[in-house]
């Protein structure tokens, strides 16, 4: 008589499934993907090297779908930020704010989905997520052009621009083996890129000042005049 799975052994293999992509994500969290060994991932799941192979026909699906999970709910938290404003200044500004700041609070997750060399599986799942971001900021920008608060210019372009500088702001940050011996000031390099962005964009950063009620955060740059 064939094997029937029941209810209860796909309740167990499923139980085991999770918590093997938790332990891979703990373990690329503390030392990236190339100390995310099928061995180590069994000895923290608890569960046999040849049941991670179960679920999973190879180590390289294994590490694309916690990549895909791991830059999903980075991405759902920009999103989230993004989403809780109304205008287009204040969109970008979360946008920056939240994905360099969960960045530099994560730093070894944000290495390895940022920068870390990967296999070719997960390399795909790394386009992948710059292209959402670059669809995200693509949408903020080309609002702010049609409401004047950014200059005139090409929200795609501009937006792979502005990604990539933020990204790339945050290198010598995020890189394992240079923080450690080059301790940054999070606060100060998180203005820089902000201050950076937005002139970039044609739009001035202004501080709140101790009025609560002030909502002159940011403004349109002057226009030069010929």
């Amino acid at each position: 008589m064939p094997y029937r799975p029941t209810d209860a052994t796909r309740a167990t293999a499923a139980a085991k499934r999770v918590a093997v992509l938790r332990a891979a994500r703990a373990l690329v969290a503390e030392q990236g993907f190339t100390g995310t060994t099928v061995a180590a991932i069994a000895a923290r799941s608890g569960v046999a090297v040849g049941s991670v192979y179960s679920h999973f026909d190879k180590r390289e699906a294994l590490l694309a779908e916690v990549f895909r999970d791991a830059a999903r709910y980075e991405l759902a938290q920009v999103k989230s930020a993004v989403d809780g404003q109304s205008d287009p200044v204040r969109r970008l500004d979360a946008l920056i704010e939240v994905f360099a700041e969960r960045a530099l609070r994560g730093r070894q997750l944000a290495w390895a989905l940022l920068f870390e060399p990967v296999i070719p599986a997960v390399e795909t799942e790394r386009m992948a997520l710059r292209q959402s971001y670059r669809d995200l900021g693509t949408e903020i920008i080309a609002a702010g052009v049609a409401s004047g608060d950014f200059d005139q210019q090409d929200a795609p372009v501009v937006s792979s621009a502005v990604m990539g500088a933020i990204s790339e702001a945050l290198v010598g940050a995020l890189n394992p083996s240079a923080a450690m011996s080059e301790p940054t000031d999070d606060a100060a390099l998180l203005d820089t890129i902000r201050t950076f962005c937005f002139r970039a964009l044609g739009a001035e950063k202004r501080r709140w000042n101790e009025n609560p009620t002030d909502t002159t955060l940011f403004a349109p740059t002057p226009r030069n005049r010929r």
